[in-house]
């Protein structure tokens, strides 16, 4: 069999653990493996390199994807979709390594007679029928860091901190990182605030001598009575607006209402860059591992997820169906540490 893989979508840390461990399984099973360049653009335009021992050797400790991505939607456009069911003609099946935009893609792929298999990757671990995707934790340790840094120089100057962090309609990333770091308020786009309690809780902290606070807002948490904040209304091929901004906002009224001089620190793509975690490099690896078996087994439109301890399939639709938010329970776990 011919496989092709593409990466697509945000890039992370672990697309390369999960690229090595398809390559390697491939090629034992006598495959020949082959990786698009650039996402759904690869086979657009017919780019592609060919993977062998040599060229995912060395690459596991390595952040991004060596293959390039792109957030190109080919059913923004019917020549690009035509495009790609002709590229399919060369391939006997489709590994696509991605999140919900890329196996959405994917999903109505399958539908229309095509071999795909996905892997799921994204640090918003927002996927549904997967506990955990690959690169969320190597994200919320990068945020558990930052806090744990911004710790100090918030408690020496006195100062509100806000940590900006990822997560445009779920608070994963917020929520773990925030419980992990020890913050004193954690936003996240599941529940509205409240300015006001906000602001309340910080000047608690303040009257029992605590006169420093660490607040982690993701990006897409929006007050009761408002929006989401946008840096600008330009949307990409997925539909997707550009936020960003919250942190700002939060702390001008922070300062204003509380007298507490307050920074932002937004911490952006550091999340998504760098070396992955263990946890992240073995999780790659099993996933890729069970997107072959799937290949294999000619068990097209399934997905690759880790439920409990073990690697499982899922349908494609499933996973893409709905996205996978923070529920209340585990929010009323971190406010237990508010203020």
């Amino acid at each position: 069999m011919k496989v092709g893989i593409l990466t697509g979508g945000g890039d992370c840390p672990g697309l390369n653990a999960v690229i090595r461990a398809i390559t390697r399984k491939g090629l034992q099973e006598g495959f020949e493996i082959i990786g698009f360049k650039d996402g759904w653009q690869g086979l657009i335009e017919n780019k592609f390199i060919n993977l062998n021992l040599e060229s995912v050797s060395g690459i596991l400790p390595r952040g991004g994807t060596i293959l390039g991505t792109s957030r190109t939607n080919p059913y923004k456009n019917e020549e690009d979709i035509k495009k790609v069911k002709e590229g399919f003609k060369n391939i006997d099946a489709l590994i696509a390594i991605g999140g919900e935009d890329t196996l959405g893609v994917a999903s109505k792929l399958f539908k229309q007679g095509l071999n795909v298999v996905g892997v799921p990757k994204t640090i918003d671990n927002d996927l549904s029928c997967t506990d955990y995707t690959f690169g969320f934790d190597t994200a919320i340790n990068i945020v558990t860091e930052a806090i744990d840094r911004l710790h100090t120089t918030a408690e020496s100057h006195h100062r509100a901190m806000i940590i900006e962090v990822m997560g445009r309609h779920s608070g994963w990333i917020a929520i773990e990182g925030g419980i992990a770091g020890g913050a004193d308020v954690i936003l996240i786009p599941e529940i509205p605030f409240d300015i006001e309690e906000i602001c309340g809780l910080i000047k608690k902290r303040q009257k029992r001598g605590r006169n420093f606070s660490i607040v982690v807002v993701a990006e897409g948490a929006k007050p009761k009575e408002g929006d989401f904040v946008l840096q600008e209304e330009k949307r990409d091929a997925f539909g997707h607006v550009h936020l960003g901004g919250i942190g700002n906002i939060l702390a001008k009224e922070i300062e204003k209402r509380t007298g507490f001089e307050t920074r932002v620190v937004v911490l952006g793509h550091l999340q998504r860059g760098g070396s992955p975690s263990a946890f992240d490099r073995i999780l790659g690896t099993r996933l890729g591992i069970k997107a072959v078996e799937l290949v294999k087994e000619k068990r097209f439109g399934q997905m690759a997820s880790l439920q409990g301890n073990k690697i499982v399939s899922v349908p494609l639709e499933d996973a893409v169906g709905t996205l996978k938010v923070v529920d209340k329970e585990f929010y009323e776990v971190a406010k237990v540490f508010f203020g």
